[in-house]
Parts: structure tokens; sequence; C-alpha cells
């Protein structure tokens, strides 16, 4: 069958509310710094009255993933819950204007459109409070399997991982995406869903559902339950046969079976928001994987895609990333 797609995703389709704050705004209304937390609709109200002044970008991790395969040239689809509600044509239209397929239908009744509230400190840290919503019932009805075939690499969301129907959703796109000899990546999103998922994504790495796993250093060493992370590092190599952690400031690792790759993070001026970088990050691997780079290659053009995201304000990208690939000798 013929690419039709270099990178589909599927994850939680989300509206980003983002506000500078202080540490003890984190403080006061109870939230662990640079996490994400699940909240229900009073809570994200609470929240959203609290909060300072705010900017509505449309977000969500897979999704920020693929308009960045996008934005690197790529030709890219995302699977994604809204509701036919205001935020739910924000998110439709901001996401087909990066030039990225979507075509997931919205939901006409139950919750509204998903919504996260993102807090940002004068370090640059993000804590996030997350309210579902509509995102939770993406369906199996939801996956194209043909459009599933069609991408080189299709890349799941484990924020997503929570609700039952979803899970059966994922499960379904990687078995057709196996079936047509493509890859299957999963990120782990969040130390936060490793705790809860932790036995769950293990198998899925064991039983071959996913051939490339990202994850940060905190999500490593909580999926192996250690503090120290060449022990975690070491399990992992054992268990997947690619995988990607990335360290912030000290670039990431490439892991297989036989090779530990270590790459260093471009250089930036200043690091104004860290949101979105382990999800630009992903997004440059993924592009440069699927269209045959070596996993230095893939690994350099997921660091220029980070630096590029945590320069300003948001997690999508505000300069064209194949144009930065270009300048840096990274093209092609």
């Amino acid at each position: 069958m013929t690419v039709r797609y270099d990178v589909l995703g599927i994850g939680n389709a989300i509206v980003d509310v983002l506000a500078r704050t202080e540490d003890d705004f984190l403080v006061r209304h109870g939230m662990r710094k640079g996490a994400m937390m699940l909240i229900d609709e009073a809570r994200a109200t609470t929240i959203y009255e609290a909060m300072g002044p705010a900017v509505e970008i449309s977000g969500g991790s897979a999704a920020n993933t693929i308009v960045g395969c996008a934005s690197f040239g790529g030709r890219a689809a995302f699977v994604g819950k809204v509701k036919d509600d205001g935020l739910g044509h924000v998110f439709a239209h901001d996401i087909r204007a990066a030039g990225v397929a979507f075509d997931t239908p919205p939901a006409s009744a139950g919750p509204s459109t998903g919504r996260c509230y993102v807090l940002v400190t004068a370090d640059g840290e993000r804590t996030m409070n997350t309210y579902l919503g509509a995102a939770q019932d993406l369906h199996p009805r939801d996956i194209d399997t043909d459009a599933v075939a069609g991408a080189a690499i299709t890349y799941l969301e484990g924020y997503l991982w929570d609700p039952k129907h979803a899970k059966e959703a994922f499960l379904k796109a990687a078995a057709a995406a196996h079936a047509a000899k493509r890859l299957v990546a999963l990120t782990l999103s969040d130390a936060f869903c490793v705790d809860r998922w932790r036995d769950e994504f293990l198998a899925l790495v064991r039983d071959g559902t996913v051939d490339l796993l990202f994850a940060n250093e905190g999500e490593l060493r909580s999926l192996y339950q250690t503090a120290d992370f060449d022990t975690a590092l070491a399990a992992l190599r054992r268990e997947a046969p690619l995988a990607v952690v990335t360290r912030s400031e000290k670039g990431c690792i490439v892991a297989t079976r036989d090779r530990v790759l270590a790459v260093e993070a471009a250089p930036i001026e200043r690091v104004v928001d860290t949101t979105g970088a382990g999800d630009l990050f992903a997004a440059g691997f993924l592009i440069g994987t699927a269209r045959g780079a070596d996993h230095e290659r893939a690994a350099c053009l997921g660091a220029l895609a980070a630096a590029e995201v945590i320069q300003h304000l948001g997690a999508r990208p505000q300069a064209s990333l194949k144009t930065l690939a270009q300048e840096h000798g990274l093209a092609g």
C-alpha cells in the first residue's frame, strides 16, 4: 500500500489555556509543579476564574507533535475527539490550517471540548490541569484503518490511555498499522500516566504492540520504579527495540538493544515556556524516521524542533521547522 501519511497521531483534542503565574499560586491550589493533573469541569471553572490573563491556543500532546510534523513539510494526520461547540471549531480550524488532515467527526452531545489550563512559572516550567471532556470519548469507530495502514508511523499518546473506548481505539489502530507492516510509536506522556498504567505500558512494549517508545527521564524512572537512570535505561534496552529518552538541556538518548546514542540539545538563547518540548522533539524524530533518516539525524531534528518551541509561549512552532532544518543542514 502506498504511504499516504508520514505520521498519523491519535490523542487528546485539547485547547490549551495558558497563563503566567507564580509558584505560590500552584501551592495555594494544590498543584504539583511540572506535572499534569486530570480535573473535572467544576475544578476547571475554579482554576479559570482564579488564573491571570490567558491565551487560548489549540493543543493536545499528540496534536502538537503532528502539527510539528506538518511544519517539517511532512504529510500528517490526526485522530481526536472534539464536541461540535466553540472550542471544538477552534481546534478543528487550527489543526487543518497547519496542514494536518483531521476527519474525526465531532460529537453532537455529551461533554464539551477538552481544555488544558497551563500555568507557566518564571523558570519556563509548565504545570497542567486537564479537563478531557469530549476527548475521552474517542471510540474504535473513529479509527479509519485504511488511513492508519497508509501511514508510515502511527503515533499514540499515553495521556489518552485512561478511557476504555480510547484504549480500544489505540489497540485497533496498532493492529491495523502492523497488518500493513507499519511502525507504531507511543509516548508515555507524563510520570502521572505511568504511575497509573505502568503494567499496561510495559505490556505494550513487551508484546510488540509498540515499536518505538518516547519517554523523558522522570517517566523512564517511573516505568521501572527506580531512582537510578542507568538502571532504568538498561531495563528499557532489554525490552524495547527502539526508544528515545529526552533529558532536557542534556539532550537525548536513543537506545536500541545493541547501542546507546547520546545526542546533544540544540542551543537556545532563552527558555520562555517548556510546554510542548517533548511533543516537538517527537515530531522531529518521527518525521526523520518516517523519511529514512538514521537515528542521529532524526534526534537532531527533534532537538531543533524542541529548541524552537521552548523559546516562545505555546506548544506549537511559530517558525517553519522545514526552513530551520534546511538552515542547519538537516533537510532531506
